[in-house]
């Protein structure tokens, strides 16, 4: 048991680098870890565990990830600020990166918007996208700087951001067609004997609503396995080093896991833009359909 502890390839040792703490790691040479202060941090938790319903203790700890999705937020603020005050003041974008990030923009609303929403409605709604689009990305982008990690690798991040989603969706359709008339438009009209609509239509209703669940519940499960499992190979790659560490297999291994570490940074670059682009244009997309329900 103490060997496997041990042992760079252990599933329990690769997913705890890939999971959310309390700490960052760091090389041995730094110290290995950096604590992180927990001001927030009960001393008596609200919530005791309990074994038997298998309940956790509440005590508003403070997570690697926390950090890292609170870096995120500074960071497109700090970005993002002087460039709307500049577009606001009429100034022309200078420099690549204000260039960049009005390109960006600007694909999001004519690209992904404008067609999933409908040009008359998309643009109320570019705000909550933009913001959507560019936080999944820098918490994406994060997870590439070594020792720090991806929050979307976590269902508490993905599944926040898809409830936030649903909350959209289902907001804006009954304001829309109003709060009975949402629902009512979940049931495609049919022409149905009357009979036969008592037992089809609540069937109908039920499934479409799941369906409408369902969709947001994979939206949170798809950009968290995206981003889990690319951590979780480059984590694998890099352990093929520790493993072979004292061989004549080293000298070999080293080179081909750092050249195949390198290749997987770049594919984990383009699925960062990717995995948030993708995470945009469903949300769009579901918000055009409780829009437009026909």
């Amino acid at each position: 048991m103490a060997g496997a502890q041990h042992d760079p390839l252990n599933p329990e040792h690769l997913f705890h680098h890939v999971q959310d703490s309390t700490y960052f790691e760091l090389p041995q040479l730094l110290g290995g870890k950096l604590e992180i202060p927990q001001p927030l941090q009960l001393a008596n938790p609200i919530l005791g565990p309990n074994p038997a319903a298998h309940l956790e203790a509440f005590d508003l700890t403070l997570t690697k990830f926390m950090v890292l999705q609170v870096v995120a937020a500074v960071g497109l603020i700090l970005l993002f600020v002087p460039l709307a005050h500049r577009t606001v003041q009429g100034g022309r974008p200078r420099g690549r990166l204000t260039n960049l990030l009005e390109a960006m923009l600007l694909f999001i609303r004519d690209e992904v918007a404008r067609p999933a929403i409908g040009k008359h409605d998309a643009d109320r709604f570019l705000p909550y996208l933009w913001t959507l689009f560019f936080f999944v990305l820098a918490c994406n982008l994060l997870g590439l700087v070594p020792w720090a990690g991806s929050a979307t690798g976590a269902l508490a991040c993905t599944g926040m951001l898809a409830l936030c989603s649903f909350a959209m969706v289902v907001g804006t359709g009954m304001s829309k067609l109003g709060a009975v008339g949402f629902w009512k438009a979940q049931v495609p009209h049919m022409d149905l004997p009357f009979v036969l609509a008592i037992f089809l239509l609540p069937m109908i209703f039920l499934i479409e609503v799941l369906g409408l669940l369902i969709k947001h519940i994979v939206l949170a499960v798809r950009l968290l396995a995206n981003m889990m499992a690319g951590h979780l190979v480059l984590a694998v790659l890099l352990a093929f080093i520790a493993a072979s560490a004292g061989s004549i297999a080293w000298y070999g291994v080293t080179p081909a896991s750092v050249l195949g570490a390198t290749a997987l940074m770049l594919l984990e670059l383009f699925v960062a833009f990717l995995q948030a682009y993708i995470f945009t244009f469903l949300t769009a997309l579901f918000i055009g359909m409780a829009v437009h329900p026909h």
